[in-house]
């Protein structure tokens, strides 16, 4: 593998093509495409200040680099990235990309990032501001996650979360076979029009949670004091621990909770309209 270090490159497609290459040290500067048709890749201590640096790359790690707010849109339609300690300020990260590894990153505008990705693999990420995260993305596997981005994890497949906490609105819509395990899940509507999400051990606030949800499961979960309106022309069954201020028009299923403070039952419910709700005696 040939090395360059304690340099920097800028311009158009300076390293275009280069392949087996070990970039150490080094500063991408202004310009546009600096890795681009390039495999087996490893970036080290560096700094990318330029636009769209590792497009149509297979095969690369990236350890130990920053990306600047230039930096944007650095990484696309390339596969088998592995990243780890890395600071990210640029957004529109991670676009139509194939078998993704991080661990220990933070990102500072995740801005719509990691779209229409399949294979992700998490461990300990951070994401600040920004809308969209995930979106149309399939197969992630995550532990350890932080995020106050809004609208996380809409239209996506076959997904598991462990140890998040996720402050947003509007998370897990169009979601199908997601799993999220001892979380803390923060915002307004979380979790509409889903199939088959299920919560394990989690603490859920905000307005109007869980409506529209198909196969719905939850277990061992609490609930804040304002989740009001909830699961709304669901169909669920759900073991709530300690109170749930109110549950409006489930379809079906069974609800079980600690204690409830009122029911909203209505003209409105949808058939089957035969949901068993009951506290726990």
């Amino acid at each position: 593998m040939k090395l360059i270090e304690n340099t920097e490159f800028g311009g158009e497609r300076p390293l275009f093509a280069s392949h087996d290459l070990h970039i150490n040290n080094v500063t991408i500067r202004e310009g546009e495409s600096a890795i681009k048709e390039c495999s087996n890749i490893v970036a080290t201590n560096c700094r990318f200040e330029g636009n769209y640096p590792f497009w149509h790359v297979h095969g690369f790690t990236i350890d130990n680099c920053y990306f600047a707010v230039g930096g944007r849109s650095a990484l696309w339609y390339s596969d088998h990235l592995t990243m780890k300690n890395t600071v990210i300020d640029a957004p529109k990260m991670f676009r139509e990309m194939n078998d993704i590894d991080i661990e220990n990153v933070e990102i500072n505008d995740a801005d719509e990032i990691f779209w229409r990705c399949n294979r992700i693999n998490v461990k300990n990420l951070k994401l600040h501001g920004g809308t969209y995260p995930f979106m149309f993305s399939n197969d992630i596997r995550i532990d350890g996650f932080e995020s106050d981005s809004k609208y996380v994890f809409q239209y996506v497949k076959n997904v598991e979360i462990h140890n998040a906490k996720i402050t947003t609105k509007d998370a897990f819509w169009e979601v199908e076979n997601v799993t999220i395990y001892d979380s803390e899940l923060n915002g307004e509507y979380l979790g509409w029009h889903s199939r088959n999400l299920r919560l394990v051990n989690c603490h859920i606030s905000g307005e109007q949670p869980l409506c529209y949800a198909h196969d719905l499961v939850l277990e061992n979960c609490t609930f804040d004091s304002e989740c009001d309106r909830a699961f709304e022309y669901s169909t669920l069954n759900a073991d709530i621990r300690g109170a749930i201020t109110n549950i409006k028009n489930p379809t079906s299923g069974v609800i079980v909770a600690d204690s409830i403070g009122s029911v909203t039952i209505d003209e409105n419910i949808k058939a089957p309209a035969n949901c068993e709700i009951k506290t726990r005696g």
